[in-house]
């Protein structure tokens, strides 16, 4: 072979060697990371615009507008009276006080700070009072549905959005109000060639607006911890470990290398399958119950059990990147068994201060339970819709992928607590107030057929009112009056924004349950033309809320700003009215996704409902919770069911 050949078959395959090593580098990259987006994370989050403070007198107006339907005329006339007081007197000097504050404090919300405090200060359990549960779609290949197949997919997954967001490549939240335009490569760039401080205004122009991303960091890492009084928000980005819970045990074992990178797919799979055949009994005393009870109870037992020799296991917990939940229930798509495990369960096989834990029933079915006082619904959907669509079409670990040959039993660590008389009666404790806790709430599930956002769209209604005004018509057919309502809105419009309070009980609603009950019932003319006005309404409170333009949230502020300022309050909040109406007897949220089947949530009162509700394409559902006796939730549902008949018929007579 002459020199040149041999120089030239050298270089072809030192060609060759730099095309496979960076074969490997993509695929590696790849597996590290579920998104690349163009624009940074974190890109928009300098110049969100902030969440502003309503002008008292439209807090007022609107504070009396909702109180209109739910009070007596010489009632509502009192009530009246305490707002013109306020808005002239005390309420005036409040607002100026906040203002004030508010531009001191430029680099967050108003609310920010007094809604974490409100969450950490609060005493009642998590479980069924705060933490959700959201129920995942399966995967639509069954046989990945297995598991320890599919809590090893979604662990993977689960990374990737980890490192993915923490490398500023995740894409941002954004909502496109015509995605046709904004979501695409165009709109990308554009705003990727802006400064920060001035991105948000690009995207706006494409009639794109970026959401806040400040409580995405949240999610990894990060534990709520008791004490007595108040809670404190605990999160160490450093560990590399995640935590396993099976039998009421709990296990550990590193999820990254030394050098951050995911562990390979099958090496996860072999410390999956340790612990999912790790044969050992149930916990004798399972210290997750613990976290199921009264906030101070459980921090003066962790105390206890800290003082004994268990610091370090709790660091192991707290600091763990989430908690992944093997349960040895078959729940086999019984809706309401799969309510009941995954939103509160027996508490044995539960840390429910994690910020979040995925939960995976003996067979695969799941769910998300998280903790609410980190933050809401908007990032724990845009986390579980990304890992529900990466774990499904791109799964790493497959019906016939073999466990590497690690020996798991030195990878994997179960954690051990040292326990004392006080520790154990203290379990034991917390198991049968628990137990009595869960024992006494009650759902009832109800889906409504061939009525959904098609039907709702080709009358031009708001879905979201239809449901709403259901679930008005529903009540005061069971109990002949009208009550203060909860809906939840986003404000994540705005920096540091958290939620804003929809009051969907309105004179619309109202004269629309009493006329279609009347025994002279107005015609289906009529009717219908009052159903386009509670729609109509419903979209204003709805706009005005997502604006930051509710009262709830701003009387909040103010309120807590009187009683910090100490004296007297002002009659305003004295008034038995705005008890009433921060009574509510009807709580509501939704998340709408193709990635999930259903949610559920307790009641926020003992005399209430929790009302879990989704929109299909051709159909309505509800997951009803209540604690009898003091609500019939089977009654109720059966008057749900006859006022969407009952707003159907409207509907289709009207053609």
């Amino acid at each position: 072979m002459t020199l040149t050949k041999l120089l030239a078959r050298k270089r072809h395959i030192h060609v060759q060697s730099c095309f496979s090593v960076c074969r490997r580098l993509k695929s590696s990259e790849d597996y590290e990371y579920i998104q690349r987006s163009k624009v940074p994370t974190f890109h928009f989050q300098a110049s969100l615009p902030r969440l502003p403070i309503p002008e008292l007198e439209k807090t007022c107006e609107r504070y009396l507008a909702a109180q209109q339907p739910l009070l007596k005329s010489g009632e509502f006339e009192k009530t009246k009276d305490h707002v013109s007081k306020f808005r002239e007197a005390e309420g005036k000097e409040l607002h100026e006080k906040l203002k004030e504050i508010d531009k001191q404090n430029k680099h967050t919300s108003y609310i920010s700070e007094p809604w974490f405090d409100m969450y950490l200060r609060d005493r009642v359990p998590l479980p069924i009072n705060y933490n959700p549960l959201i129920v995942i779609m399966n995967n639509p290949e069954p046989e990945y549905n297995d598991q320890v197949i599919r809590a090893s997919n979604m662990l993977i997954s689960s990374l990737r959005f980890m490192k993915s967001l923490r490398a500023e490549i995740l894409e941002p939240e954004v909502f496109h109000l015509n995605p046709k335009k904004s979501d695409t490569d165009t709109f990308r760039t554009v705003t990727r060639l802006l400064p920060s401080s001035i991105s948000w205004y690009g995207a706006y122009l494409f009639k794109a607006f970026p959401l806040d991303m400040s409580q995405y960091g949240n999610l990894f890492n990060a534990t709520r911890i008791p004490e007595v009084g108040k809670d404190r928000l605990f999160q160490n980005k450093s560990a590399k470990h995640t935590l396993v819970m099976r039998k009421g045990h709990f296990y550990i074992f590193d999820v990254l290398d030394r050098d951050g990178n995911i562990l390979k797919p099958n090496d996860i799979l072999a410390c999956m399958k340790y612990i999912a055949h790790d044969n050992v009994p149930p916990a004798e005393y399972p210290i997750g119950v613990l976290t199921a009870g009264n906030r101070d109870s459980w921090a003066q037992t962790r105390k206890h059990l800290e003082s004994i020799g268990n610091s370090e296991v709790f660091n192991l917990i707290d600091s763990s990147f989430f908690n992944i939940c093997l349960d040895d229930v078959e729940l086999k798509d019984d809706r309401m068994l799969m309510v009941r495990n995954f939103l509160h369960g027996d508490g044995c096989n539960r840390w429910f201060d994690k910020s979040f834990s995925l939960l995976f029933s003996k067979d695969g079915i799941t769910a998300i339970n998280f903790e609410h006082s980190w933050g809401d619904g908007v990032a724990v959907l845009r986390y579980l819709q990304d890992v529900f669509k990466d774990s499904s079409k791109k799964p790493y670990i497959h019906p016939d992928t073999q466990p590497s040959n690690i020996d798991a039993s030195k990878h994997v660590q179960r954690l051990d607590f040292k326990l004392d008389d006080t520790a154990r009666n203290a379990v034991n404790e917390a198991k049968k107030l628990y137990e009595a806790f869960y024992s006494s709430l009650d759902f009832n599930i109800m889906e409504f057929l061939n009525f959904g956002k098609k039907v709702c769209k080709n009358h031009q209604v708001s879905p979201d009112s239809v449901m709403q005004l259901g679930f008005q018509l529903a009540f005061y057919k069971q109990a002949g009056k009208c009550v203060a309502t909860y809906e939840s809105c986003s404000t994540a419009a705005f920096k540091h924004g958290r939620t804003e309070t929809m009051r969907p009980c309105t004179l619309a609603t109202k004269a629309f349950c009493e006329a279609v009950t009347a025994q002279n019932k107005p015609s289906n003319a009529e009717l219908r033309q009052m159903i386009d006005n509670c729609s109509k309404v419903h979209g204003q409170l709805t706009k005005d809320a997502a604006m930051g333009q509710g009262f709830d949230r701003h009387l909040f502020a103010l309120r807590r700003l009187a009683e910090q300022r100490g004296g007297p309050m002002p009659t305003l909040f004295e008034d038995p009215a705005y008890a009433s109406i921060n009574h509510n007897i009807l709580s509501t949220s939704t998340l709408s996704s193709d990635a999930v089947i259903a949610g559920a949530f307790g009641p926020v009162v003992k005399d209430g409902y929790g009302i879990a509700y989704s929109i299909f394409k051709d159909r309505l559902g509800t997951i009803v919770s209540n604690y009898p006796p003091h609500r019939d939730g089977k009654d109720f549902t059966e008057c749900l069911r006859s006022s969407f008949q009952d707003i159907y018929d409207v509907l289709h007579r009207a053609k």
